[in-house]
């Protein structure tokens, strides 16, 4: 693994880590008040972009990293559109 793709895995690791509190306190609680619904929407598009860009450019720290991002922020957005 070179440089690159070692900083491009651990800032992929960092990113996917720091969301998961906010995700399982969303999921244990079901508390979704505190959430911007416009926010979560452009977030979720984004993580979707990232996603389709790290296919595009078989740069796999991106596109792991985003499938379980996509994968959790799509779920609390579900829920936001649920129990708001």
């Amino acid at each position: 693994m070179n440089l690159t793709d070692l900083i491009g895995t651990l800032a992929a690791i960092l990113t996917t880590i720091s969301f998961l509190p906010q995700a399982l306190h969303t999921f244990r609680t079901k508390d979704v008040r505190g959430i911007s619904l416009g926010m979560y929407s452009a977030f979720t598009l984004g993580v979707a972009m990232w996603l389709v860009y790290g296919l595009l450019l078989g740069a796999w720290p991106v596109v792991i990293a985003n499938v379980i991002t996509l994968a959790l922020a799509s779920t609390i957005l579900v829920m936001k559109l649920r129990y708001r």
